[in-house]
């Protein structure tokens, strides 16, 4: 019996055979301990978006202060990528070796030092150098994580707190624009004090090494069982559900995993439309909000007023989000990330005319419609993309997925320079439109996996 079926079975009554402690696990319903979880890697999941969300608004300040030319600055945005990149890769097969929580909490720490760090670069060559490490740090940070939460979330409800937890990248970037409208243009020293307040990853660090569990489907992949059996008890004694008398056993993987195998039974039709989707979202999202903020100095704006209006159009991804939660649920995976990718077409190209049209309404709706298209398609993404590989290469698959999308981010804010310069701003957001419209053509390629327990 498939693990599905036997889940199935185990709620109405009719299983005749002990459950796995996977199976333990979906069976309960969400419980204190899982909002400690979600909470716990929630935190970390914000810290990263207001680390990220801060470089747009330090490099908008910069450009003013330190009269750095758009191609120096735009290098400072995409090494940090290109560091994501490695980390994310690395990350995950980290994860898949040594734990999910243990390397979560280490991504906390060194990106929240080299943050930190950044807040005294004395020069641009300075700053690329510590954004690079800061890379590392948060590419492996964010599939680490949502792997640990998927792992751990009911089945039924499961890409439903994976959309919450990264509903907390929105606190983030919202955090992000609030320092970057109020401490920023505050003195010529703004930036500094805004890049010191990224250092506190690495506190929260302490907080996931050791408040956090392991992954229960990661310790019975390694053999260790008692360990696994204490987290499982934990989390039903949360729920008020006894334990009981007797357990299957979880098979331990013989594989070492890698890269390989996301290739291997029948899995190269999801791994290429997945990184096809990250590759395609990563460059459009991080093109437009990375240089959000200068696109609209450039178009006459203030950095006052610039800063205000990024912050009215950040505000948009909470409602993006709870969107998203919800239709994952009620319209499945695949349906959800393809209708906010569509969403995030059209008003691409409504942003494009309205910034050069002069239009401040136009500017601002199309702009808060675009961040809500945008982050409810980010959240069904990192929805689905832990649920597409067995547990030996959760990490692994979801790892090389953000690594390939990172690769688009470091090509989007190096062409938005030349771009703008050639065509200016309009051209520049349809070319975001039809690279929307590709990742949501990938997207009708992916498996739907809404109610289906997590593969072994």
């Amino acid at each position: 019996m498939s693990e599905a079926g036997a889940g199935t079975g185990a709620e109405t009554g009719t299983a005749s055979r002990p459950l796995t402690r996977p199976e333990r696990l979906d069976r309960l319903p969400f419980t204190r301990k899982h909002g400690r979880l979600l909470g716990g890697a929630g935190i970390g999941w914000a810290l990263d978006a207001l680390d990220v969300g801060l470089l747009s608004f330090v490099i908008a300040a910069l450009r003013v202060q330190w009269d750095a030319e758009v191609g120096s600055l735009g290098l400072v945005a995409s090494v940090g990528f290109a560091g994501m990149a490695i980390g994310a890769a690395l990350g995950g097969l980290l994860a898949d070796r040594i734990g999910r929580k243990q390397v979560f909490a280490l991504t906390l720490l060194v990106y929240g030092l080299a943050t930190g760090a950044s807040a005294l670069a004395t020069g641009v060559g300075m700053l690329i150098a510590l954004r690079f490490l800061v890379g590392l740090g948060l590419g492996a940070e964010l599939p680490v994580a949502s792997t640990l939460v998927s792992e751990f979330a009911p089945k039924k409800i499961r890409g439903r707190v994976i959309v919450v937890l990264e509903s907390f990248w929105a606190i983030g970037w919202i955090a992000a624009a609030l320092i970057g409208f109020l401490v920023i243009p505050g003195s010529d020293d703004g930036w500094r004090w805004a890049l010191a307040l990224g250092a506190i990853p690495a506190a929260w660090a302490i907080v996931v090494r050791w408040g956090l569990p392991e992954s229960v489907r990661f310790l019975d992949a390694k053999g260790r069982h008692e360990q696994a059996e204490r987290v499982v008890r934990e989390f039903e004694e949360s729920a008020g559900v006894p334990a009981p008398a007797e357990t299957a056993p979880t098979p331990e993987s013989t594989s070492t995993g890698g890269i390989r195998e996301l290739f291997h039974d029948g899995r190269t039709r999801r791994t290429i439309a997945i990184w096809v989707v990250w590759f395609t979202v990563n460059f459009s999202y991080y093109g437009a909000f990375t240089w959000l903020p200068s696109i609209l100095v450039a178009e006459g704006y203030d950095l006052l007023t610039s800063f205000g209006y990024v912050l009215l159009i950040t505000l948009a991804q909470l409602p993006g989000y709870a969107l998203s939660a919800w239709l994952i649920e009620a319209w499945g995976r695949r349906a959800t990330l393809a209708a906010f990718l569509a969403g995030s077409v059209v008003s691409a190209v409504a942003f494009g005319f309205g910034a050069v049209s002069g239009s401040e309404v136009q500017i601002v709706v199309s702009g808060m419609l675009m961040s809500l298209c945008n982050l409810g398609a980010w959240g069904a993404l990192y929805a689905v993309t832990p649920e597409l590989y067995p547990t030996r290469l959760r990490a692994t698959g979801s790892g090389w997925a953000a690594g390939v999308g990172r690769i688009a981010s470091i090509l989007a804010p190096l062409t938005v320079a030349p771009l703008i310069a050639v065509g200016g701003t309009t051209p520049l957001f349809v070319l975001f439109a039809v690279v929307f419209a590709v990742a949501a053509a990938a997207a009708l390629f992916l498996p739907e996996l809404k109610g289906t327990s997590l593969v072994e």
